[in-house]
């Protein structure tokens, strides 16, 4: 018996459920669930994600069995409607879209008005009376079938249409008659001849399994797997196909097509949010080509409509709990839902709308604190246009405000130049401006600051993509006239070239020319209220990794709950202290180095004491000298030679000591506890500099808590050496018995998670640092991985790059029975982990169910980790 691959929509229950959605695609999986809500869904089927990932591994051909299950289907939508595919009286129409477990707005591909040909299309004029229609919908149907699926560019057929509407003298499509559009179809044709090298298919069956295979092909676009790597999605999960009846937005001034939302998306606020066009398909609207109107001036046009759309709104908000953005069509005033979804939506609406839907009850506490995807609260960190600076400044346009926050940078007009240029330097800053944009620019999307467009409304491509990926986005900004070949844009006599600064305010829509400066964010209002909720929910605390008491600060004012990282060698690369550093390295004796190290301590006493100072009453992680000593060395000749000059030294013999540094894994070499075992003066120094200016600031009245951490060990003989050195050193400062400090060790080396049993003996906290365990447990190096680790993800080795986000089956496994070894001997042992994965929320619910008692990330990640730990908490909760 052949596994099934096609449901009918309404044959499928629960089909919200995590299982269906993966099974169906989120799409199919909706359809099915509106359609069991008894919502106006034109019926339909759905072809599975296990069919997509089948005709992959069958050298894309259709696994065995799906061809008789979709014609089976197909019969039973044909019997259902009362119409027959390629029928001679009563033809069926199809749409034919993708959808996978997540959306991926624009990125796979559509085909609509499927099963036209030039027998049905004169059968359907006759049957509606409207050879207009029936002649826009087949031209319409052409173009995207010779588009997705025979290759031929959309770009062609458009010079078709241009050349159609300035011969008649008019500027819309709408505004060609059915003898227009009628003389289109042979010029079509037979631009699909020349381009495609056959025919335009005539025969309905072939069309849907040629646009069957296309949606599935659409998988595996360019854009479609940048979009999924820019977004941390699944790459082996496949889409659905969902086959389904057309219902015709373009029958004339009674019907029409939009996209709504069931509130604002950019802000949260609770109001009709949406746009439509009169007379019109579906891509009209998302495409941008034509400025759609605001959804409430449908009241006027056909006011029963509007009145079953309101409707609708309060219908899926009270189905889904959550923002829905739904998609209908309007068919001779009779109101359809194409689909629904979960809203793409900006980090301020997210927290705004959770935070409003529990308050109106639609929610629990722990449900609104789960609608918030945390690495979203990113983007409420980051930098505003400065309000002063702005009331001074003029706007040259205004567009709409489809995305919120600021940005400020250079103009660049293609995604592949944006893309280049970023590649070239990381830190150049960017504004893509496009007539409007499409799928095919998602990779400069991604590396802009802001994206500005001439066309399109608030559901364009440019908008919902925009939102989702937290940038901001000013659209249909119609005063702009964009000269993409020539390198400029123009604003009436106003001309701004590529390369010129330009900001953008993202929610008022306004355009600057030149640089306006940016202001800190805060955190307040409802921002302020998911905080304190999550705060009542998590079981983790949240640390901060800081060097300066600035960054200290900064982390506190987000809710950090101490330092789980100082790293010590940053405060070595300022000015004197390089020169005590390098002065220290080139001593041939310890008196030297000793004398090199007297210098330092100063700068490292105010260091800590700043640092404590914040951090009162705090505990504050400080790991002592990690990176092996050439990285405080020159590497070019020219350096060598001016530091020579600078310290008064052999230049041949600086060469030599250079070299004899040299290391050909320095990641494995000598290193973290290794230097403080052989050269214990330089852990000296530190531990000292930590208890002096301990003692400084409790005389003023803060409490101190240094947690003094050693780095890489891997065997307790080199902890025990330097943990006998740390109380040697408190004994001698009068530290012990004044100041409460405790003594512990970074697990880097896969030994030290090991042999954790006999670690925890001695030490009083342990921190993971994953970066380094992760590259001694997988082989890899951290610095040559990225040539290959790409491809990994791509093909579904990693889920994800194992140093963005834990390897949770290898590394994950190690670190589970380090804190399981730790605590059978030290049940009281207090385990965190720090560095970047500390921020990551599926990193930091790893940390939650293996019980660690921290994480510490960098400052402006800390609210990421505190709602993440809360959400852990509140899953593993609704689990038990």
């Amino acid at each position: 018996m052949s596994k099934q691959y096609v449901y009918s929509f309404d044959e499928v229950k629960n089909a919200n459920s995590q299982e269906w959605i993966f099974r169906l695609g989120n799409k199919g999986a909706q359809l099915a669930e509106m359609t069991a809500s008894k919502l106006p869904v034109p019926q339909g089927f759905t072809i599975t994600t296990e069919a997509c990932n089948q005709f992959y591994e069958n050298g894309k051909k259709w696994p065995h069995g799906l061809e008789p299950q979709v014609k089976e289907k197909l019969e039973r939508l044909e019997k259902h409607s009362g119409k027959e595919l390629g029928g001679k009286e009563t033809p069926l129409f199809l749409s034919v879209r993708s959808g996978s477990y997540v959306s991926m707005p624009g990125m796979m591909d559509t085909v609509l008005n499927l099963g036209m040909n030039d027998k049905t299309v004169e059968v359907f004029a006759k049957k509606t009376g409207n050879e207009r229609v029936a002649f826009d919908s087949y031209r319409r149907f052409i173009t995207m079938f010779g588009d997705v699926v025979m290759g031929v560019k959309h770009a062609l057929f458009e010079e078709i249409l241009d050349e159609a509407k300035e011969t008649k003298g008019v500027k819309f499509d709408t505004e060609l008659d059915a003898s227009d559009l009628k003389a289109l179809i042979p010029k079509y044709k037979a631009l699909v001849r020349r381009e495609a090298g056959k025919d335009f298919p005539q025969d309905p069956w072939e069309q849907l399994k040629m646009a069957i295979d296309a949606v599935f092909g659409s998988w595996n676009t360019p854009r479609a797997v940048s979009y999924r790597r820019i977004n941390n999605l699944r790459n082996d999960a496949g889409t659905g196909v969902n086959v389904q009846a057309m219902v015709f937005g373009n029958m004339g001034e009674s019907s029409g097509t939009g996209v709504s939302f069931t509130r604002n998306p950019a802000t949260g606020k609770k109001e009709h949010y949406g746009e439509f066009l009169i007379n019109a398909q579906g891509e009209d609207v998302v495409a941008g080509i034509r400025t759609p109107k605001p959804i409430d001036e449908l009241k006027a046009v056909m006011p029963d409509v509007y009145g079953e759309l309101l409707k609708v709104y309060e219908k899926l908000e009270k189905h889904y709990k959550d923002l829905q953005d739904f998609e209908f069509t309007i068919e001779n005033k009779k109101l359809y839902l194409l689909q629904t979804r979960n809203g793409k939506r900006t980090a301020q609406a997210a927290v705004k709308i959770a935070v409003d839907m529990e308050e109106e009850g639609l929610l629990s506490r722990e449900e609104a604190i789960l609608k918030v995807k945390p690495e979203q609260l990113d983007q409420l960190l980051h930098k505003q246009l400065d309000p002063v600076a702005k009331d001074e400044a003029v706007a040259i346009t205004k567009g709409l405000p489809a995305s919120p926050g600021a940005a400020v940078g250079k103009v660049v007009f293609t995604a592949e130049k944006a893309k280049e240029l970023h590649d070239a330097d990381h830190h150049e800053q960017l504004i893509l401006v496009r007539t409007e944009t499409s799928p095919e620019d998602i990779e400069g999307m991604n590396v802009a600051k802001g994206i500005l467009t001439a066309r399109g409304g608030m559901t364009s491509h440019a908008a919902v993509v925009a939102r989702g990926m937290g940038k901001c986005c000013v659209a249909g900004a119609g005063d702009i006239n964009v000269k993409e070949k020539e390198g400029y844009f123009t604003i009436k006599d106003l001309k701004i070239s590529e390369g010129q600064w330009i900001s953008l305010d993202g929610g008022t829509g306004e355009v600057f020319e030149g640089q306006i400066p940016l202001i800190e964010p805060e955190m307040k209002g409802d921002f302020a209220t998911l905080m304190k909720w999550a705060d009542s929910f998590r079981r983790l605390k949240i640390k901060t990794n800081a060097d300066t008491p600035k960054d200290a600060k900064v982390a506190l004012g987000f809710g950090a709950e101490g330092i789980g990282l100082v790293r010590t060698e940053h405060m070595f690369f300022e000015g004197e202290r390089i020169k005590a550093v390098r002065e220290m390295i080139l001593s041939e004796n310890l008196e030297g180095r000793k004398k090199a190290l007297a210098k330092l301590l100063p700068f490292q006493k105010d260091d800590f004491a700043g640092i404590f100072e914040v951090m009162d009453k705090l505990p504050v992680v400080i790991r002592l000298l990690d990176p092996p000593l050439h990285e405080f060395l020159p590497k070019e000749g020219k350096d060598i030679a001016a530091l020579s000059d600078e310290m008064g030294v052999n230049e041949d013999k600086l060469r030599e000591t250079i070299d004899s540094l040299h290391e050909f894994n320095p990641m494995l070499g000598f290193r973290g506890c290794r230097l403080g075992v052989v050269y214990p003066e330089i852990n000296e120094m530190q531990v000292r500099a930590i208890f002096e200016a301990a003692l400084q600031v409790k005389e003023k009245g803060t409490v101190p808590k240094p947690w003094i951490e050693v780095p890489l060990v891997g065997n307790i003989k080199e902890f025990l050496k330097i943990k006998a050195l740390v109380k040697k050193v408190a004994r001698e400062t009068g530290a012990e018995g004044r100041v409460d400090y405790k003594v512990g060790t970074m697990v880097e080396v896969p030994r030290a998670a090991l042999t954790a049993d006999e670690i925890a003996k001695e030490a009083e906290f342990l921190s993971f640092g994953t970066n380094d365990l992760t590259q001694m447990t997988c082989g890899f190096s951290r610095d040559d991985a990225g040539k290959f680790l790409k491809h990994y993800t791509e093909m579904g080795i990693y889920e994800r790059d194992p140093f963005q986000s834990i390897d949770q089956e290898g590394v994950g496994l190690l670190m589970q029975l380090c804190v399981e070894k730790a605590r059978s001997i030290n049940p009281e042992i207090e385990i965190g982990i720090c560095g970047e994965h500390g921020g990551e929320p599926k990193s930091v619910e790893f940390c939650h169910k293996i019980g660690l008692n921290d994480v510490s990330c960098s400052p402006f990640r800390v609210p990421i980790a505190r709602l993440a730990a809360a959400q852990a908490a509140v899953k593993e909760k609704l689990e038990k």
